[in-house]
């Protein structure tokens, strides 16, 4: 019996062994990492990480144990949740939805800015725990009242399930603002990836709604703001840095809207949108609005092939209003509130940013824009990770707490 167990332990070992090499291996070959991010050994250390736990978990849903994203946040979830003893955490539920309440103890004699924070994570990862420590410091640094949510996620629940949460959770909490001690003129709405293209969801679906407060602000983080052009200088330029890869965004786009993974070469050359498509809102989505100094690293024009209509008609969901913020009417963006908004240079979503800041400007929105040279897609998670955190994630805090100081 020993030996067996002796056995089993060893092959173990070995599988572990072999995977861990082969994932490190095939990041070396296929992962690039500038030098003007200024740490690549932190970066390929994270980037190793959680291209192990993601393999891992790959193993384990063709076992059908559990699906990798699933798996990646329960190892993330393992670690300890940290406390400041200047803000208290209290765990809530608004109806059905997990939410995760962060108040200043310190006494304040005048109502605080409320913010509601929706994670990124592509719809299939992101937690409340794996965010709390983003929650917590902006709650401390800003003295404002966050409201992180925990909205229900790919691939189990697929659009519009998580803007139906996040859309829910929100309201609940601008109808409870006075039980929190949150100012009504005073509330903001952020988040980052994901949560970014959900924040200016909620921005345009509250923005008339009766007996609620007027959102005062929108924070926007690398925010993912458009479903269609995947041929932008960004996209280009950054489709194989850590950690939104192109291959990991198409997984995150085609499950959240559930289309098949069998377009993905359509869908990278672009030939799943129509010329009718382009005529119409190329003046909001081409690559003309992107200004001149953002396309100096290997960006060259992509004239698309014919039309595939089967592609055209399966993802029609991406083409609405919804899903690609940047080309809704100038009637309802004029009417959404000032935005700050954080851009990262080595970020496949960078263009996204750019194109929403000038359409906004051009529709006399106020824009605070902030632009990390030295960012990428991911970063404001190292957060509290000691000295793995990487300088950029500290300057983004900085400057998002100082906007909200603003108000």
């Amino acid at each position: 019996m020993v030996f067996l167990v002796l056995v089993f332990l060893a092959t173990a070992c070995v599988c572990w062994l072999g995977v861990a090499l082969w994932v490190i291996c095939r990041q070396l070959f296929t992962e690039y990492i500038p030098k003007d991010i200024g740490h690549p050994v932190k970066l390929r250390i994270f980037s190793s990480v959680f291209q192990l736990a993601l393999t891992w978990g790959r193993i384990l849903e063709k076992l059908r144990i559990c699906s990798a994203p699933q798996f990646v946040c329960f190892l993330h979830d393992l670690c300890p949740l940290k406390k400041d003893a200047r803000v208290m955490v209290t765990d809530l539920h608004f109806g059905t939805i997990p939410v995760k309440l962060y108040q200043p103890r310190a006494a304040c004699d005048t109502p605080r800015t409320g913010i509601v924070f929706y994670h990124g994570g592509g719809t299939i990862l992101g937690s409340l725990k794996i965010y709390n420590d983003i929650c917590l410091r902006l709650c401390k640094e800003s003295g404002s009242v966050v409201l992180s949510v925990g909205y229900r996620m790919s691939p189990k629940y697929r659009f519009p399930v998580m803007l139906n949460d996040c859309t829910v959770a929100t309201i609940h909490f601008l109808k409870s603002l006075n039980m929190y001690g949150v100012d009504r003129a005073r509330v903001v709405l952020c988040g980052d990836s994901v949560g970014g293209w959900a924040a200016t969801e909620l921005c345009k679906l509250l923005r008339n709604h009766p007996g609620l407060p007027r959102i005062r602000a929108q924070i926007l983080i690398y925010a993912a703001l458009q479903a269609v052009d995947f041929q932008s200088p960004s996209f280009q330029q950054n489709h194989n840095i850590p950690f939104l890869t192109w291959d990991m965004i198409f997984d995150c786009w085609s499950c959240h809207l559930a289309i098949s993974s069998g377009w993905k070469s359509t869908i990278k050359k672009g030939t799943h949108l129509s010329p009718e498509f382009w005529k119409k809102y190329s003046k909001w989505l081409g690559h003309e609005n992107i200004p001149e100094r953002f396309k100096k690293r290997g960006y060259r024009p992509i004239v698309p092939g014919p039309v595939n209509e089967d592609a055209y008609l399966e993802t029609a969901m991406a083409r609405s209003e919804t899903c690609t913020p940047i080309i809704t009417p100038d009637d309802i963006l004029s009417q959404l509130p000032e935005a700050c908004i954080v851009s990262c240079e080595y970020d496949l979503l960078r263009d996204h940013s750019l194109l929403y800041k000038k359409r906004l400007e051009d529709l006399g929105v106020p824009v605070t824009w902030h632009h990390m040279e030295d960012g990428f897609h991911g970063v404001f998670n190292t957060l509290g990770f000691g000295c793995l955190e990487f300088p950029c994630s500290l300057r983004i805090l900085n400057l998002i707490v100082h906007f909200i100081k603003g108000l």
